[in-house]
C-alpha cells in the first residue's frame, strides 16, 4: 500500500512540474514582442545617434561646398594645408575632422557660385581685423598654454594670432610659425633681445639649448614678463638654477630682490651674462666699504686681484647666499 503511494505521489509531482514549465513558456510568449514591434523599436534613435547625425547634417548643410571644391582652385593653400596639423582627419579636434577648411574660413558656397569669387570672400586672416582673428583661433585654441590669452601682454597690444602663426605660408612644422625658429619669429618684434643674443658671452639660446618660450609663454601668463613659471623672475631662474633658490642663513640682496639685478637672461659680453663686469659691478653698491673705492689708480691697476681673474668673487665665492655660521661676508 505504502509502494502505491509513493509512485502516486511521485507521478503527481512530475506532473506539476511539467504544468508550471508549459504556464512560464506561454507568459513568456505572450509576452515577447513580434518581429515587426522589435523593428518598430530598433527604429527609434536614441539622443547619441540624434547628436550624431545632426553633426553630420550641420556638416553637410545647403551652405557648405567641402574641402574638395575648395581644393579644386585654391591648389598653393591646399598644399601647405595638407602637410599641416589641421589636416589631421583621424584627430577629432582638428579643422579636418569637422568641416575643413570651411571651420575655418566660413562657408562657401555662394563664394564658390559666384561669377567672380572675389566679389564674395571668406575670412582672409591676414585681413581681418585681431579681436576676429583671434576669436577664431580660440574658438578651439583655448585650453593649456593658450587659455590665458584674453587680456594678455600680446592680445592688448593689438596682436593676433597670424602675426606669429601661419596656416598656408610656415616656415616651422612644429606650431606653424612664420619664422625659422622662435627666436627669428619673436625677433620681428623683439630685436633688443635678438642683439643681446649675438654678443660675446655664453648663451644657450643661440647654441640650441634653449628657445624663446623655455621662459616664456607668449599666449599669456598670470605674471611679469610673460613667464612660464612663479611669480617673479626669480622663480623662473631657479626652477633651473635649483642651487641659487635658498633660503639662505645669509642673504645677498641683490639675490634675493631678483637674478636680473646682476644677470641679463638675453645675453651678455662678460662672463656668466652679467651686465658688467667685476669689480665694477659690484661697486655699484658697494662704494667705500672697507674695501678702498679707487682701486683704478697706477700703483694697483696692474696687480691688484681685485680687478683681474675673479675679482670679488674670488674671495666672496658664496655670492648668492651662504649657509655657513661665518657666511655672512659670503666667504664660504
Amino acid at each position: 500500500m505504502s509502494e502505491h503511494l509513493k509512485g502516486r505521489g511521485l507521478f503527481l509531482g512530475l506532473a506539476g512540474s511539467f504544468l508550471l514549465w508549459m504556464l512560464a513558456f506561454v507568459a513568456v510568449s505572450v509576452s515577447a514582442p513580434s518581429g515587426d514591434a522589435v523593428a518598430a523599436v530598433a527604429e527609434i534613435p536614441s539622443p547619441l545617434m540624434e547628436s550624431t547625425q545632426a553633426q553630420v547634417a550641420a556638416a553637410q548643410g545647403p551652405d557648405y561646398v567641402g574641402q574638395d571644391n575648395c581644393l579644386s582652385c585654391h591648389d598653393p593653400q591646399g598644399a601647405t594645408y595638407g602637410t599641416s596639423t589641421h589636416h589631421r582627419i583621424g584627430d577629432p579636434r582638428t579643422p579636418a575632422a569637422a568641416r575643413a577648411c570651411e571651420t575655418c574660413h566660413g562657408p562657401g558656397r555662394r563664394h564658390a557660385q559666384a561669377d567672380d569669387p572675389a566679389t564674395v570672400p571668406l575670412k582672409n586672416f591676414t585681413k581681418l581685423p585681431p579681436d576676429e582673428v583671434n576669436a577664431t583661433c580660440t574658438s578651439c585654441h583655448n585650453t593649456g598654454g593658450h587659455v590665458l590669452w584674453d587680456g594678455s601682454t600680446h592680445e592688448v597690444r593689438g596682436l593676433s594670432c597670424v602675426s606669429c602663426h601661419s596656416q598656408h605660408s610656415a616656415k616651422t612644422d612644429e606650431r606653424m610659425l612664420i619664422g625659422a625658429t622662435q627666436m627669428e619669429t619673436c625677433g620681428t618684434c623683439h630685436r633688443d633681445k635678438v642683439a643681446k643674443l649675438d654678443r660675446s658671452g655664453h648663451m644657450p639660446v643661440r647654441e640650441g639649448k634653449m628657445e624663446c618660450s623655455t621662459c616664456h609663454n607668449p599666449h599669456g601668463s598670470t605674471n611679469e614678463r610673460l613667464l612660464q613659471i612663479g611669480d617673479s623672475i626669480a622663480e623662473q631662474c631657479t626652477s633651473c638654477h635649483a642651487e641659487k633658490r635658498g633660503p639662505f642663513l645669509w642673504e645677498h640682496a641683490p639675490a634675493r630682490d631678483g637674478c636680473v639685478t646682476c644677470h641679463d637672461p638675453h645675453g651678455s659680453a662678460n662672463e656668466r651674462m652679467l651686465v658688467a663686469r667685476p669689480p665694477i659691478l659690484c661697486q655699484r653698491c658697494h662704494v667705500a666699504t672697507r674695501h678702498p673705492s679707487t682701486i683704478y689708480d697706477a700703483g694697483l691697476i696692474g696687480t691688484s686681484i681685485r680687478v683681474y681673474a675673479r675679482s670679488c668673487v674670488t674671495c666672496h665665492a658664496a655670492i648668492h647666499g651662504s649657509n655657513h655660521p661665518a657666511g655672512q661676508r659670503f666667504v664660504r
